[in-house]
């Protein structure tokens, strides 16, 4: 089955952690990144693997870049990666263990969430199917981020993906900003029936701040993995505050317009 796997990847300024990426794909005879232009030394490291194939390509949406992508991938099946996503040895082998003749077009992976290189006890991430055949896929996009489309059936893996982030602060509120930029472009452009529970919660932009606090210190155990714990707690705390501060920046640029 991994002969006819290509990992996927985006990469812009990955460098604190696009190595260990790699580390764990060097069974794959090719990778395909598409790089948003690094401007660190994100390249350099991605040249040192002579199976990654770089291709650079100007940012626009996440879901115009990964269908770029998945149109340079020649193999059966495709492994779409975010450049801290790190593979498993059990996920390995169970991948590995798939059978080439399966009808199943795509599987989802359950992730751990790090913080400094430990895996907590929760996470938000819901499982992602980021394991499916190219010819049943494409992206669409979600808000800041994105969502795959498999046609025919899907199923589950068992093993772990670790998300370990270890970019710097700076980066991340960069990040964060700019994504809930485009979170508030869904949430205010999407009627309230179409949208989710939670984004209905986050709309109205005081509770989702504590209702992220409690699940994820109580609900998701939080509180038990000690500072690693609160820190990611915190990370999703601020994230939230950042959405609802551009929500009313929104809501009074809106007011003086009219």
């Amino acid at each position: 089955m991994l002969e006819n796997i290509t990992p996927l990847l985006l990469t812009y300024n990955e460098a604190p952690n696009i190595a260990r990426t790699l580390q764990r794909l060097t069974w794959a005879k090719r990778i395909v990144v598409i790089d948003s232009y690094s401007t660190d030394n994100t390249l350099e490291i991605l040249n040192s693997y002579p199976q990654v194939h770089v291709i650079q390509r100007k940012f626009d949406t996440h879901a115009t870049q990964w269908n770029y992508g998945l149109e340079q991938v020649s193999s059966e099946w495709v492994l779409s990666l975010d450049a801290d996503y790190i593979l498993t040895e059990e996920l390995i082998s169970e991948i590995k263990a798939i059978p080439l003749d399966t009808s199943i077009n795509g599987y989802f992976v359950p992730f751990k969430y790090c913080v400094f290189g430990k895996p907590l006890r929760g996470t938000l991430l819901p499982p992602r199917q980021v394991l499916f055949r190219k010819a049943k896929a494409t992206y669409i996009n979600d808000g800041h981020t994105q969502l795959l489309h498999v046609k025919g059936q899907s199923s589950h893996v068992s093993a772990y993906i670790y998300h370990d982030d270890r970019k710097p602060l700076n980066r991340w509120l960069w990040a964060q900003d700019r994504y809930m930029m485009i979170e508030v472009k869904k949430l205010t452009h999407i009627c309230d029936s179409e949208l989710s529970l939670g984004d209905r919660i986050r709309k109205q932009k005081i509770l989702a701040p504590f209702i992220i606090l409690f699940y994820c210190l109580i609900l998701k155990g939080g509180i038990l993995d000690g500072w690693h714990g609160w820190y990611y707690a915190f990370e999703r705390v601020l994230a939230e505050i950042l959405l609802s501060i551009r929500l009313i920046e929104y809501e009074k640029l809106q007011q003086q317009d009219i």
